[in-house]
């Protein structure tokens, strides 16, 4: 149990870090120029992300040991959380701000693929609560934050798109 609720909390300090790293970026970029974009379903994020951490508390069972290879798989995706935030560097935030003129990011995760945050946390939303004996957790979360994810990408994809010229970092 105390393992458990120690994973809990590393990721609810986690995303606390990353909401001042964040918040920090969106007034650079906003005092930069930058736009908002997709502000009317970012409070949906925040809603889904608390939610999920108190439903990962509320619904832990009373002796539950985590699952270790699960656990390993939480962590690897941890790495690829950093790998994705470093590679946009002063660009990540976790609100849609885009910087006309400005190029796409393409070092990193996103020469590969063009979402890779998205994916580790809808990873996340998965592989945490079945580490912890959860499944019905992990399949109602990542069923809502699909989604949303699929609101925010279009959005995300439909705002970027004038930005497509190559060469920004």
């Amino acid at each position: 149990m105390i393992a458990a609720l120690a994973l809990v909390a590393f990721v609810a300090v986690q995303r606390g870090i990353e909401l001042c790293y964040a918040q920090r970026n969106t007034r650079r970029l906003l005092a930069a120029g930058g736009v908002e974009a997709g502000a009317e379903h970012y409070p949906l994020f925040i809603v889904l992300h608390a939610s999920w951490l108190v439903a990962l508390l509320v619904y832990l069972p009373g002796s539950v040991e985590p699952n270790g290879w699960l656990v390993a798989v939480f962590f690897a995706l941890q790495g690829l959380r950093v790998w994705a935030i470093r590679s946009l560097g002063p660009f990540w935030t976790t609100r849609l701000i885009t910087v006309p003129g400005a190029s796409l990011v393409r070092r990193g995760p996103y020469r590969f693929i063009r979402h890779p945050n998205y994916v580790v946390v809808a990873g996340e939303i998965a592989v945490l609560p079945l580490a912890l004996g959860e499944p019905w957790v992990a399949l109602g979360f990542s069923l809502l934050n699909a989604g949303l994810l699929a609101v925010r990408i279009r959005k995300e994809d439909e705002t970027l798109s004038e930005r497509q010229s190559p060469g920004h970092a």
